[in-house]
């Protein structure tokens, strides 16, 4: 199964989350990452032969701004050539 880091953030442990952030450019997770991950969110991560999951370019991203303490960029932004009361 895909895993997204994102959606299954809050799901995660403190401690998950701060191993994550302190390694943002971790590509591919550890197996003992991998299966705490799978552990705390029932999620079981796409894993090679050596049970390590990788991430992909979106999770590396979300991660990323975690670390920075920034908001993650959106995949995908709409917006209005009006703003609402103006027009």
């Amino acid at each position: 199964m895909e895993m997204n880091i994102r959606d299954c953030w809050d799901s995660l442990s403190p401690e998950t989350r701060q191993w994550l952030i302190e390694n943002p450019g971790c590509v591919v997770l550890p197996r003992t990452i991998t299966e705490t991950i799978h552990q705390e969110t029932g999620i079981a991560p796409d894993s090679d032969r050596h049970a390590q999951a990788s991430l992909s370019p979106e999770d590396l991203d979300f991660i990323r701004a975690q670390a920075e303490g920034t908001p993650p960029r959106p995949g995908h932004r709409f917006f209005d050539a009006i703003q609402p009361g103006e027009g």
